[in-house]
């Protein structure tokens, strides 16, 4: 059937949406849900099917489709385009296994993380493979085949020398690290194609921390420039086609607020393999409001990472550590970035821990590239100046940003109710404190720490600082202040 197209002005957010109107639909026997393949010239691709029940949404001859449609196929409104009816892709069947209990090889999980990819499948249905993975749990040869399947389904970076990465699995506001431990590897000579990730639901994520320094949206040809001109990159994963399917699954693990252990372990080496790092160090923060909440679970989950190591051939190293509070001061982009610049420039402002913690990490990556005292010769490269002078050249390498965030003038002090000893900071808290305050979307927005789990504070002692550009994001701030208290004295 040929039909002419309708402009919907609506965007699904990814999943490929065309609507038909009901009379159309009964030609073709077409119901909600059902896919349907259009054509124009050579492109075609297939779309879920939503009915119209009216003329006014979309008359009779017409199919209206929704911009990722019209974006993809190349089509304006008022072109005419073939429509036909097709059958669902094989990789629903797949994911009906997987529900039932069924362990899936390769050739079947590369089926649904490729029609995850495209666009294939439905919200629904996509909802289903992470909930299968979720209840029944993925077998390491599952997770093998699944960390494969997203690595082969975007490119591959592939270095002649051997390449380095790190990755922090999340749940603590800060933690920094990347923008400190890259400059100083690299400063020692070693290639560090790092790729980080946007804020989901945190106050920044390393992505949007970078950005307030320089860009961090580079396609595959600038990052490959920048790493031949400094030996290391800090940009977003998301600008280049590395595991792209990774981004979507999480989208709708995010929601659910579920963290499928196989999804994650597949999560994190896909993003490694995709770069071509070959040696890799994993932190697992651990603490009460932390995602992994118990010693029990985080060595679990090092032992799952040493084993998927060595299933894909990569060296990897894994370090268990404290998630119990923020690392460094700053939450939100600025406030973070701020961090990272007084530690690289030896400032006496940078907070303590965040350097620590950067420097032990380090020196591990230094150590698996046979240097005998990794701690001591990163310090010496912070310390000297030299890991300040590296991630000048991967800013001015990426692109620095021509307009300087500044501190929000805007601000509100939040000050102990009591006299005590701090003895928690509760991590989704202060971030949804920060959140609220605009962070990241407002890249000067959020939280400045001035007092740390394990201090003493007296009654009214400035605990932290809000940060925000707006009156209203402020008071909000302060009202989910007050009510999810996020010190504990």
């Amino acid at each position: 059937m040929r039909l002419r197209v309708k402009d919907m002005d609506i965007a699904s957010g990814g999943i490929l949406v065309a609507v038909v109107n009901q009379k159309d639909a009964e030609k073709l026997d077409l119901h909600h849900d059902d896919r349907i393949r259009l054509k124009k010239g050579k492109r075609q691709l297939t779309a879920n099917i939503n009915i119209s029940e009216s003329e006014k949404a979309v008359p009779e001859g017409k199919v209206g489709l929704f911009e990722e449609v019209l974006d993809k196929l190349k089509v304006e409104h008022d072109d005419t385009i073939d429509v036909d009816l097709t059958a669902k892709p094989k990789s629903v069947s797949y994911i009906r296994d997987k529900l039932h209990g069924k362990e899936l090889g390769y050739k079947e999980l590369y089926r649904i993380v490729d029609d995850i990819v495209h666009d294939r499948l439905t919200a629904i249905e996509k909802t289903y493979f992470v909930a299968a993975g979720f209840a029944e749990g993925f077998t390491i040869k599952e997770i093998v085949s699944l960390t494969k399947a997203m690595v082969d389904t975007g490119i591959k970076l592939n270095f002649r020398s051997k390449a380095y990465d790190k990755h922090s699995i999340g749940g603590v506001a800060g933690n920094r690290t990347t923008m400190l431990v890259v400059p100083i590897c690299a400063a020692a000579g070693l290639k560090f194609p790092k790729t980080s990730s946007r804020s989901i639901t945190s106050p920044a994520g390393t992505a949007d921390t970078m950005e307030t320094l320089c860009k961090v949206s580079l396609n595959a040809k600038r990052m490959k420039e920048v790493i031949h001109k400094t030996g290391a990159c800090i940009i977003w994963g998301g600008a280049i086609n590395l595991a792209p399917a990774d981004d979507k699954i999480i989208h709708v693990e995010s929601p659910l607020s579920i963290d499928a252990e196989g999804q994650l372990l597949a999560s994190v080496m896909a993003k490694k393999a995709s770069v071509g790092a070959d040696r890799v160090l994993i932190d697992i923060p651990k603490g009460k409001s932390a995602k992994v909440k118990t010693q029990q679970n985080a060595v679990h989950l090092k032992e799952m990472f040493e084993l998927l190591g060595k299933e894909m051939d990569m060296e990897v190293e894994v370090i268990i550590t404290d998630g119990n509070q923020p690392i460094g001061k700053g939450i939100g982009p600025f406030l973070e970035a701020r961090d990272v610049m007084w530690i690289l420039e030896n400032d006496k402002q940078g907070p303590a821990d965040l350097k620590d913690k950067s420097l032990m990490m380090s020196g591990i990556l230094l150590g698996m590239a046979g240097h005998k005292n990794g701690y001591v010769m990163a310090k010496k490269i912070l310390e000297s100046g030299k890991a300040l002078k590296k991630m000048k050249e991967i800013i001015k390498a990426q692109g620095a940003v021509k307009k300087k965030c500044v501190l929000c003038k805007l601000h509100h002090d939040v000050k102990a109710r009591k006299s005590g000893l701090i003895n928690e900071i509760n991590n989704g808290a202060i971030s949804k404190v920060a959140r609220i305050a605009g962070a990241p979307s407002d890249k000067e927005a959020g939280v400045y720490l001035h007092k740390k789990a394990g201090q003493r504070v007296k009654k009214g002692d400035v605990l932290y600082t809000i940060y925000s550009k707006s009156k209203f994001k402020l008071g909000m701030a302060k009202k989910l202040d007050k009510e999810m208290k996020p010190y504990s004295i």
